[in-house]
């Protein structure tokens, strides 16, 4: 449910982005009342929305080939990334709760699985982080030869 949520979050924005730049140049031609009305191509739009970017140009920076050695690095460090995150849930979070669910509940058994699970948690979200925005968007990117890459700067 999660994931459906940030995709149509991200296909929202995406939206609102094209609107915002396209709706003022066709009401300036139209009030201008000049004979072309300029309007995106479905390619255009298309390119847009699986391009790892929210803002709406009609032309992109593009690379003149793509490096098919590139995007398998990626992708094998987004498995990697997975492969690692389910290792440190399996070793480091998952025995904290199975032992305190035998047990009766009590507070301070409770609060001491949380404690103990705060740095692998994190480690996972950074895993996450780091196999998605990094590698797979950039995996992404480069097949479709998106140059435009200054998210970090």
């Amino acid at each position: 449910a999660a994931l459906l949520l940030a995709l149509q979050v991200r296909l929202v924005m995406k939206a609102h982005s094209f609107i915002r730049e396209n709706v003022p140049r066709v009401l300036s031609s139209v009030k201008d009342k000049s004979g072309t009305l300029h309007i995106p191509r479905i390619s255009q739009y298309l390119y847009f929305l699986f391009a790892p970017t929210l803002i709406y140009r009609d032309n992109y920076p593009r690379n003149p080939t793509i490096r098919w050695g590139y995007v398998a690095t990626k992708f094998a460090q987004v498995l990697g990334s997975l492969f690692y995150a389910y290792y440190i849930f399996v070793r480091l979070c998952i025995p904290q709760f199975r032992n305190s669910s035998q047990e009766t509940f009590n507070l301070r058994g409770l609060v001491l699985c949380i404690f103990n699970s705060i740095l692998p948690g994190v480690l996972i979200l950074f895993l996450v982080f780091f196999a998605f925005l990094h590698c797979w968007l950039n995996a992404f990117a480069e097949m479709l030869r998106f140059a435009d890459r200054m998210f970090y700067k």
